[in-house]
């Protein structure tokens, strides 16, 4: 069965970033996703750049797509830009991914 935790990072997964085809997961702008008790779920995140254009939707589909994954009563979303994103904090796939663009 899989925990609160990973079923978050599910949702998390189905957001992508709209420069790039990939989720917002595996290209590293979750910087921090905690699961606290009773179900609140506190996410700080950032976006591959300050001028981004949708620097306000990302955050809030971030709180809808994880706000319905059941267990979570509550979702607390945290947009930072210290440290400022960079294509190494991308996971493996996500730079496989990248590369074929």
């Amino acid at each position: 069965m899989d925990t609160l935790r990973e079923k978050v990072i599910a949702a998390l997964r189905t957001v992508l970033d709209p420069e790039f085809p990939i989720n917002i997961f595996d290209l590293g702008l979750v910087y921090r996703l905690e699961i606290l008790p009773l179900g609140l779920v506190s996410v700080q995140m950032t976006l591959t750049a300050p001028a981004c254009p949708v620097a306000q939707a990302i955050p809030e589909e971030v709180a809808e797509v994880v706000g319905r994954v059941p267990g979570v009563n509550g979702v607390d979303v945290e947009l930072v830009w210290d440290p400022p994103w960079s294509r190494e904090r991308m996971n493996e796939e996500a730079r496989w991914r990248m590369e074929m663009l």
